[in-house]
């Protein structure tokens, strides 16, 4: 029996070894998707902000160019020199082949002259292209007002008495690439979450291996020696000892048996019972009652509402309600007040286990159902998490820490699914 407790507490130290490796690496891994995610973000935005800035520039040497050409024709207009007709063409042209970028023409009086490129609010006639109806014109007076406030200002010096003003906006290309780093932006936290979740998903899937592992192998090991122990105490109650001992010493064998049976449903589903939660959590504390501090005042509060049906595996509800308390006693040290108290929450069934002890920093709320995670000087830091794994994984419940106060105790809840009475 010694020896098969010592290979036990040694196969308990490799696997929690392994499985506090496994949630250092997820770590790890968060940590390192995290930092390429803002590389290749701030990369991205960098490269399409150089992108937007060049194609502007590229924008206002045209309308540059565009001024330009306009200024030569009304210099030529007003017969400040004879142009050749080929000139003059071509300055047209220049200006004929915007066809991407609005711009609005006016003179000194913000009288608008000649607009180009714009989603007028009415069909411009063809017959009379020259013509701008008043709708028309309203909203180009309301672009120009707008207009005036941008960077987008060319101003066009014809003479010393005439001076003409370009106003132009960003092309529809230039606006659609300002809103590139956006979908940029998306399409890499899609990219990360997929990457993300893959990996949680096969860091879950070694872990569930550990922990049927750890459940089989444990089973196993418990088994031989319980079975010599069952016919020991058979042998001794035919020697004639003491009936007293004899039946505690069964009661403990039995105990030995029912948590080999727990780490036995741990590496499968186990079979779920339907059961009425008062009967279970009073059932489930009747073995710890006798066991823990009598300086602890344990108290179970129920009422007839709370007495829901749920599906239970009773044997491991049992485990951890026991992880709970024992945790608990721990926490006050052994003296304290330790209340369970069952509710009813609508959908749920609820238990709430709450100790007068040393309380759980706010920060830990999450991590104490970490493996490996413990106060204690001996103990694997594996027990909240196999509570979990029971209440959320087996029993489609919840639990998590409800309330702490740093010396004031802590509560920790659990909500499980009543079956419906239809």
């Amino acid at each position: 029996m010694a020896q098969a407790a010592e290979n036990t507490h040694i196969l308990f130290r490799a696997v929690n070894i392994k499985v506090k490796s496994i949630y250092d690496a997820r770590r790890i891994w968060k940590v390192a998707i995290f930092i390429v995610a803002l590389l290749l973000v701030a990369s991205f935005l960098a490269i399409s902000n150089k992108l937007v800035k060049d194609l502007a520039r590229q924008e206002r040497e045209r309308m540059e160019i565009w001024a330009d050409a306009t200024k030569q024709l009304a210099s030529s207009s007003t017969g400040e020199g004879g142009m050749p007709e080929s000139q003059i063409n071509f300055l047209l042209s220049i200006i004929e082949r915007n066809h991407t970028i609005p711009v609005l023409l006016t003179d000194a009086s913000d009288e608008i002259l000649l607009h180009r490129n714009f989603r007028l609010p009415e069909p411009i006639d063809s017959a009379s292209p020259w013509v701008t109806s008043e709708k028309n014109m309203q909203y180009l007076r309301g672009k120009l007002q707008r207009m005036k406030r941008s960077e987008n200002i060319i101003p066009i010096v014809i003479d010393k008495n005439t001076t003409q003003y370009l106003y132009y906006e960003d092309s529809t290309v230039l606006h659609r690439l300002a809103y590139f780093p956006y979908i940029e932006l998306v399409v890499m936290l899609i990219f990360i979450a997929v990457v993300y979740f893959a990996l949680i998903s096969v860091k879950k899937a070694e872990q569930n291996k550990v922990w049927v592992g750890l459940s089989k192998e444990t089973a196993h090991q418990l088994g031989t020696p319980i079975s010599s122990l069952m016919a020991w105490t058979q042998m001794l109650d035919t020697l004639g000892v003491d009936a007293d001992i004899v039946r505690d010493m069964d009661k403990d064998v039995h105990r030995l048996s029912v948590i080999a049976d727990r780490f036995s449903k741990i590496g499968s589903k186990p079979e779920m019972e339907l059961a009425f939660i008062n009967e279970s959590v009073i059932s489930s504390l009747e073995y710890m009652r006798t066991r823990i501090s009598k300086r602890v005042m344990l108290t179970i509060n129920t009422t007839d509402e709370s007495n829901s049906g749920v599906m239970l595996c009773q044997s491991l509800f049992e485990w951890v309600m026991e992880n709970l308390t024992k945790n608990a006693v721990d926490a006050m040290q052994g003296e304290g007040s330790l209340t369970i108290t069952v509710t009813d929450g609508g959908e749920m069934a609820v238990i709430d286990v709450k100790d007068s002890g040393k309380g759980i920093p706010r920060k830990n709320f999450k991590t104490v159902f970490n493996p490996g995670y413990t106060t204690k000087k001996r103990g694997w830091g594996l027990g909240l998490t196999l509570v979990k794994r029971i209440i959320e994984e087996y029993h489609g419940g919840k639990i998590y820490v409800k309330e702490s106060e740093l010396g004031h105790g802590t509560t920790f809840r659990i909500e499980l699914p009543k079956v419906s009475n239809s």
